[in-house]
């Protein structure tokens, strides 16, 4: 969970006001606060690359890829900025903060040491409860794999995807693992 301010019940109203005069990311929930940590130029490279690969599959349906600057929110009322947000079909923007939309499809966070049991744990029953939610992508920073977390009839199930296999999504694109952190790469000199 990111480092929580010092106040100890906000409005969602002071949240809003505060992220609009903050040049650093916040999450809300609960009446709390917490400033996001921030990211690696490797984990920023894995967004990108997630986002890059994304694109051009998605061009032209009805997906939409977005970047980590796309506010959502929750049912429960968590707010945050997911790594990479995809949106299947028009936004659907909350009825109170016009910034973030309620219907994302697909959901990647690139895993850190300092997020990995939160986004893997906490915030993912969380984002389970976007009715609209197909699946939940986490990239490792420990080795080349993804774990996908998929939306049935019967519950979620998970799939780990390593190197040299390719991760089907349900919004009609895929993600090759080499070709994802071969294009995050720091390239050579």
């Amino acid at each position: 969970m990111p480092a929580l301010l010092h106040k100890l019940n906000y409005t969602y109203a002071e949240y809003l006001g505060f992220e609009a005069s903050s040049n650093v990311k916040h999450e809300f929930l609960g009446g709390q606060i917490y400033a996001m940590a921030g990211g690696t130029p490797e984990h920023a490279a894995l967004a990108a690359a997630a986002i890059t690969l994304l694109g051009p599959q998605l061009r032209g349906g009805e997906c939409r890829p977005y970047n980590s600057d796309l506010r959502v929110r929750t049912p429960t009322g968590l707010t945050t900025y997911p790594d990479v947000t995809v949106v299947c079909g028009p936004r659907e923007i909350d009825g109170i903060d016009p910034l973030a939309i309620t219907n994302p499809a697909l959901i990647v966070e690139v895993l850190s040491r300092s997020t990995e049991e939160y986004d893997s744990g906490d915030k993912f029953e969380h984002y389970k409860t976007f009715p609209s939610l197909r699946e939940y992508v986490l990239v490792s920073h420990r080795e080349r794999s993804v774990e996908v977390r998929s939306r049935g009839e019967d519950g979620w199930r998970t799939t780990v995807v390593h190197e040299g296999a390719i991760a089907e999504l349900s919004i009609g694109a895929r993600l090759d693992v080499r070709e994802l952190y071969d294009a995050a790469a720091e390239p050579s000199a």
